[in-house]
């Protein structure tokens, strides 16, 4: 039976994948802090066209306070079958943030019931998911986080 996509409203099913340091990271760690999980792959053309707004997302809103969290994080969540292309894509494209993933086998998509890429959910300080596909992508990912600040 295919997985379904968890729903706005719904906890975040945690997971743990391998960085390119060969850490692990695990969306539990990041509890407190808004946070988009972006599944990409180096392979994927509308992926690497959207990373220029995830970085600019991630700069403009890093060190904001939201009404459920402190901060916003990414976690890139990588479909890459090649590790170093994966790499790579990561330096070119100036993923600056910490948190990459590869979810080699493809566990992490299942759980997420990811069928296409680019995917994002936004998951708030307390795990929930909060918004996710289009309402996340784009400028859109500026809206929905604006709209989660602190007043």
């Amino acid at each position: 039976m295919k997985q379904s996509a968890p729903l706005n409203g719904t906890q975040a099913p945690d997971f743990e994948l391998k960085s390119p340091k060969g850490k692990k990271v695990k969306l539990s760690k990041l509890k407190g802090k808004m946070v988009l999980i972006d599944f990409w792959a180096s392979w994927c053309r509308p992926c690497r066209g959207e990373n220029p707004n995830v970085v600019q997302a991630y700069e403009k809103y890093r060190k904001e306070k939201f009404k459920n969290g402190k901060g916003f994080e990414v976690l890139s969540v990588s479909l890459d079958r090649n590790e170093d292309q994966w790499i790579q894509a990561i330096e070119a494209d100036g993923l600056v943030w910490k948190n990459h993933g590869w979810d080699k086998d493809g566990e992490v998509s299942k759980l997420y019931g990811v069928t296409s890429i680019p995917k994002a959910f936004l998951v708030d300080g307390d795990g929930k998911i909060i918004a996710s596909g289009n309402e996340v992508r784009g400028m859109n990912l500026h809206l929905t986080l604006d709209d989660q600040l602190k007043d």
